[in-house]
């Protein structure tokens, strides 16, 4: 018999004594020694340490900070590991971890926002007492709906951060179009009447037309210095910013250069503004909104960000 032969029928046979052997080991093994040998109490340890396992396992199940804790750390692994690696962090994917943390914390969150407003309040509360002579009653009255103002705002800004889903861009929009002191019109009128009450609504009117303005003036400026508008783009460009304003109110006369400011074109208010530029200066538009966006992106890039998808979003200049 060759040499190959030998092996070939030497090879299943030296497999099968192997397997035999290990097979007869493990059986032995998984008997239990004889009482008090060393043998017995090792296999009595290891029956106790598995059950202290599944133990834990199932309290790491049932318990959702437990749970929390591993997602944190595992996601907060994941972006440090990209850190490392040289690769560019999502900014949503920082929020995305540590949202679990913001929402069980919430409540102390909301409570630092609502101390935080007590000056404002207090504020807020003696001036409209003075101008308008309010009785304690109605100080009172104001100033309780000024602190719940305050709870209910914090309160949806922490769900909003806390919401899966929400993004950094959801944030700024949020940041900027909020106002705290949306509803008290209605306080107000409930407790005045006559002459005071009058003067509140006009006093009123003129400060959100002064916001209003500002608003629109900023943004005209802008984009002006980008395509030239003339007159009757001016005119037109500062209704359409106007009326996306938070502080926009329908009963404002809007006036321009020409005079008065009709109706203008409706939709988004950068679909609105882009359809009364001329062609040239659409372009003009594009090439400066793709010379920040890149310039942004660098800046985001040199601190280890990536920019967000909706970057257009981000700008206070609303283009």
């Amino acid at each position: 018999m060759s040499f190959a032969q030998t092996l070939r029928t030497a090879v299943p046979l030296i497999v099968g004594v192997a397997l035999g052997g290990i097979g007869s080991s493990l059986f032995l093994k998984s008997l239990p020694g004889a009482e008090g040998s060393p043998e017995k109490r090792v296999a009595e340890l290891e029956v106790e340490l598995k059950k202290a396992n599944n133990q834990i396992a199932a309290y790491e199940e049932k318990n959702p900070r437990r749970r929390r804790d591993a997602n944190l750390l595992a996601g907060a692994r994941q972006l440090m590991d990209d850190v490392k690696a040289g690769n560019n962090v999502n900014p949503d994917d920082i929020l995305a971890v540590l949202q679990p943390s913001i929402r069980e914390l919430s409540p102390i969150f909301d409570r630092i926002r609502v101390k935080q407003e007590k000056a404002r309040i207090e504020a807020k509360t003696g001036e409209l007492a003075r101008k308008y002579d309010l009785t304690p009653q109605q100080q009172e009255r104001l100033e309780a709906w000024y602190k719940q103002k305050a709870k209910d705002d914090a309160k949806s800004w922490s769900d909003l951060v806390g919401t899966p889903g929400t993004t950094f861009e959801d944030l700024a929009r949020e940041s900027m179009t909020h106002r705290p002191d949306d509803g008290l019109d209605q306080v107000m009128e409930g407790m005045l009447s006559g002459e005071k009450l009058t003067d509140y609504k006009t006093t009123r009117m003129t400060e959100k037309a002064s916001l209003v303005e500002r608003h629109a003036d900023t943004r005209v400026q802008r984009l002006s210095g980008i395509v030239e508008l003339d007159d009757a783009q001016r005119d037109q460009a500062f209704g359409i910013f106007a009326r996306s304003s938070p502080d926009y109110d329908p009963a404002m006369k809007l006036e321009g250069i020409g005079g008065d400011i009709g109706a203008t074109p409706g939709g988004a208010s950068r679909d609105a503004m882009l359809s009364v530029l001329r062609p040239e200066q659409r372009e003009k538009y594009e090439v400066e909104r793709q010379r920040r966006r890149a310039e942004a992106e660098k800046e985001m890039n040199e601190i280890g960000l990536t920019l967000p998808s909706n970057w257009d979003l981000l700008d206070q200049a609303d283009f």
